[in-house]
């Protein structure tokens, strides 16, 4: 997994608030950018995300993470 990519997609997903909303930004299926985030978690080893049917919100370490990410 090619990790700038995948942060790149985390940032995305962080920013325009949903999986759906950052595949059109990003011009990517949908089962891509939440494969990404997934995997992304699990070579981490920590959830960076909080998912539910109608949103989706930070942890405080998705949020430290998207914060360095962002400056990456």
């Amino acid at each position: 997994m090619d990790q700038l990519d995948a942060m790149r997609v985390y940032v995305a997903v962080v920013e325009s608030q949903g999986f759906t909303a950052a595949s059109r930004v990003l011009g990517i299926p949908v089962p891509t950018v939440c494969r990404k985030v997934a995997n992304l978690e699990e070579k981490l080893g920590v959830q960076l995300l909080v998912r539910s049917t109608r949103e989706i919100s930070t942890t405080s370490s998705g949020m430290h993470y998207y914060d360095d990410a962002r400056r990456i």
